[in-house]
C-alpha cells in the first residue's frame, strides 16, 4: 500500500459558536483519490481549505510527508486547488492563465511553453492557448483551471466541487477525465462534493461527513453495501430504513413480521435500524411474500421502474426491471443477506459519532 502522505491530527475549527470540525483525524495516502462527501455545512470544504492553507485550524496539525505544515502559507505547500468558480484571469489568454504560477517561480520561457503544451494536451484542449477564457464553455474553462493547477507539478490536487456548475452530461464526461488525469499524473486527489453519485463513480476512498464528524471511511462498495449507520445509508443512495426489533441472532422483526437475516451479536429483543436497498426488495405473488402490500406509485427511470409499495403501514421503495401496476396486490421478499442491521443511536448526539480508522 502506498505510504501516508497527509495526516490530519485532531483538527478542530469553530466560527463563533458554530463548531465546524470536532477533533477530526484522517490520513490520505499517496496517489489516492479521496473524496470528502456530505451535506452542506458538514465541514468538508473547511477540511479542504485547512489542507490548502487557506484556513488555520483552532487546534490540531496538518502533517504533509512527515512535516508539520499547519502554519505554512498556501504558496509554500506542494499542492494546488481547483475551485468551483474557475477564477481564470479574463484579460489573459489561456496560455497566460496556465503559465501564471510558473512565471511567479521565474521559470524559463522554453520550460513554460513546454509545460503549456503538455497541460493543454492532458486536458484535451490542444491548440487553445491563444483563446481567451470568455470564448470557452464552462467545461472547457474548468479543464483550463485544472491544467493551470497541474503545470505546477503539485503532489496533491485539491478539488472543491469543481464540477458543481456544469450540466449533467458534461459533469459525467469530466468525471472520466479526472479519473484518467489522476491515473496519468500519479498524484493524490482530494475531492469535495455533496453529490453521492460523483463520489461513488470516482473515488478510491470516500469519507462521509456530517456535522463536523467523520461518519464512515471506506471504498465506494463498502460505503454503499455496508453503511455504518442510518445517516450514511440514507445519504448514499436510496434506502428503506425501518425501526425494527432484533428478536435474536439471525432473526429480525420488521413491521410486526419476522424476517431471517444473517447478522449476529445484537442481543435479544433489541431495538435496531434495518436498511434494505430498493433494488433488494423482491416483489412476488402475494402468497409467496413474507409480507403483502399494494403498489401505490410508479416512475419509469430508464433502466428500472421505481415503485412504492404500501405494506404493513410502511411505504417501501422498490427498484425493479419488472413492472407492477398501481393498485396491484404484491408480496415482498428480501434475501437474508440483503437485510442490514444497525444499532440504534442512544441519543441525538450519538447520531454523529466520530469514526476512527
Amino acid at each position: 500500500m502506498s505510504h501516508k502522505l497527509i495526516d490530519l491530527v485532531n483538527l478542530s475549527k469553530s466560527y463563533g459558536s458554530n463548531v465546524v470540525l470536532d477533533e477530526m483525524n484522517l490520513y490520505i495516502r499517496e496517489n489516492e483519490f479521496l473524496t470528502l462527501l456530505g451535506p452542506s455545512g458538514c465541514g468538508k470544504t473547511t477540511t479542504l481549505r485547512i489542507i490548502g492553507g487557506f484556513e488555520t485550524p483552532d487546534k490540531g496539525q496538518v502533517i504533509f510527508d512527515n512535516q508539520d505544515i499547519t502554519k505554512l502559507p498556501p504558496n509554500k505547500r506542494q499542492l494546488n486547488t481547483v475551485f468551483q468558480k474557475y477564477a481564470l484571469f479574463t484579460h489573459m489568454t489561456i496560455a497566460e492563465n496556465i503559465a501564471f504560477g510558473l512565471k511567479i517561480k521565474n521559470k524559463s520561457k522554453a520550460y513554460i511553453d513546454d509545460k503549456i503544451k503538455y497541460a493543454l494536451k492532458l486536458v484535451n484542449l490542444d491548440g487553445f492557448g491563444s483563446r481567451i477564457p470568455d470564448s470557452l464553455s464552462g467545461g472547457q474553462q474548468q479543464r483550463i483551471a485544472i491544467a493551470r493547477a497541474i503545470v505546477n507539478e503539485p503532489k496533491v490536487l485539491l478539488l472543491d466541487e469543481p464540477l458543481g456548475a456544469l450540466d449533467l452530461k458534461l459533469r459525467q464526461d469530466m468525471q472520466y477525465e479526472l479519473i484518467r488525469l489522476k491515473n496519468e499524473l500519479g498524484i493524490t486527489f482530494i475531492y469535495v462534493t455533496h453529490d453521492q453519485e460523483e463520489a461513488l463513480t470516482m473515488s478510491d476512498t470516500i469519507v462521509v461527513m456530517n456535522q463536523g464528524y467523520i461518519q464512515q471511511i471506506g471504498s465506494p462498495e463498502d460505503i454503499y453495501n455496508e453503511p455504518e449507520n442510518a445517516f450514511v445509508a440514507d445519504f448514499i443512495g436510496d434506502s428503506n430504513i425501518i425501526s425494527s426489533t432484533m428478536v435474536h441472532d439471525e432473526l429480525v422483526e420488521i413491521l410486526g413480521t419476522k424476517f431471517t437475516c444473517v447478522d449476529k451479536g445484537f442481543g435479544t429483543n433489541r431495538p435496531v435500524d434495518v436498511v434494505i436497498r430498493p433494488e433488494d426488495v423482491e416483489l412476488v405473488a402475494p402468497a409467496n411474500g413474507t409480507i403483502q402490500g399494494t403498489v401505490t406509485h410508479i416512475i419509469f427511470k430508464g433502466v428500472h421502474y421505481e415503485m412504492e409499495v404500501m405494506a404493513n403501514g410502511f411505504e417501501w421503495l422498490v427498484h425493479s426491471t419488472k413492472l407492477h401496476a398501481v393498485g396491484e396486490h404484491v408480496g415482498i421478499q428480501v434475501d437474508p443477506f440483503n437485510i442490514q442491521i444497525m444499532n440504534k443511536p442512544a441519543s441525538e448526539d450519538e447520531e454523529a459519532v466520530s469514526v476512527d480508522e
